[in-house]
């Protein structure tokens, strides 16, 4: 637990350095690639800026800093935290907005045991995909979540995540 508390100190700080932009708030819930819960909160901020814009969409994208609980039994259960810049192709519309999403970041988890997967390292990258609905400054949506260190260390099992997430803009 020591681990997690100061990785978590060393995330606020590096945080801290993010302009005062606003910050969105996000919830996850969903299951591991063995059944198993997952609990996900963080923290995005918008990136404000805009590439190839047209009546379709544009493209867009956020910092995402989040801390997961991964639910199992005794010897299974694992904490992380993780750091994503994510890419974003919002679809346009006036109420309700479709969007597809992609990001690669980083992950440390305080063990290297999550469920039967064996990660070889507390180190991960974090590879994630989703597609949602974005309105009223609320966001509703799926994704899907890996982790691997890639072949950095030996087992390298990786771990799934299939979440349903909430986002709250402010």
């Amino acid at each position: 637990m020591k681990k997690i508390l100061s990785l978590a100190a060393v995330a606020a700080l590096g945080l801290s350095s993010l302009s005062a932009q606003a910050v969105d708030f996000t919830a996850a819930v969903g299951q591991s690639g063995d059944s198993n819960m997952v609990y996900h909160l963080g923290a995005q901020w918008n990136w404000d800026k805009s590439w190839m814009q047209s009546d379709v969409g544009r493209l867009t994208g956020y910092w995402d800093a989040g801390y997961t609980y991964w639910d199992g039994d005794e010897t299974s259960s694992n904490h992380s935290l993780s750091f994503t810049p994510v890419f974003v192709y919002e679809f346009a519309g006036e109420t309700v907005r479709p969007y597809i999403e992609a990001g690669i970041g980083v992950a440390f988890f305080e063990n290297t045991e999550v469920e039967d997967n064996d990660l070889g390292s507390s180190f991960q990258f974090e590879d994630r995909l989703g597609v949602g609905l974005r309105f009223s400054g609320q966001e509703v949506g799926i994704r899907a979540v890996h982790y691997s260190n890639a072949g950095l260390e030996q087992p390298n099992d990786g771990v799934e995540a299939y979440t349903l997430h909430y986002r709250l803009s402010f």
